[in-house]
């Protein structure tokens, strides 16, 4: 967490976050992510390393949470440690920053690739440069296997 702080919105780098969801303390459940989450105005960090020891994940400005459409803010963010950190900022070419169901976790979009997706076990997901951040993909592999997935909000 400490080498993202300096690309958080300036009001949250003072702030604390405490863990709210862990695959390891709570299985592995997307719609238990979706019921740990904070309130909706209140971002949210979403790490994950897959079995391939890589570390990557995403920042939401509001809460993760079951959604009809995309929602969030420009001041979301995709991100990657490989082994450095990499951070992947809004292009501006389309608002599609979090959408969240009960089957499926999409972070950034468009032309039917999302920059990050998790299935409903968070046991599988899948990376693909995006319009939305225009990154690169986040994982060694396209899809990749959940090793371990936390949630963090702010305290």
């Amino acid at each position: 967490l400490p080498q993202l702080g300096p690309h958080l919105p300036p009001q949250l780098t003072q702030q604390l976050w405490h863990l709210q969801y862990s695959t390891r303390r709570d299985g592995f459940s997307l719609r238990t992510l979706y019921r740990s989450g904070g309130q909706p105005g209140s971002p949210a960090l979403l790490l994950i390393r897959d079995t391939e020891a890589q570390a990557f994940g995403a920042f939401s400005s509001s809460a993760i949470r079951c959604s009809s459409g995309f929602y969030g803010t420009g001041e979301t963010f995709l991100f990657s440690f490989s082994p450095e950190l990499k951070v992947f900022r809004w292009t501006g070419r389309n608002n599609f920053f979090v959408k969240g169901d009960v089957n499926l976790l999409m972070v950034g979009g468009g032309r039917g690739r999302f920059g990050l997706w998790l299935d409903g076990d968070l046991h599988r997901g899948g990376s693909h440069r995006c319009e939305t951040f225009d990154n690169e993909t986040l994982s060694p592999r396209e899809e990749f296997c959940v090793q371990d997935l936390e949630l963090w909000g702010l305290a």
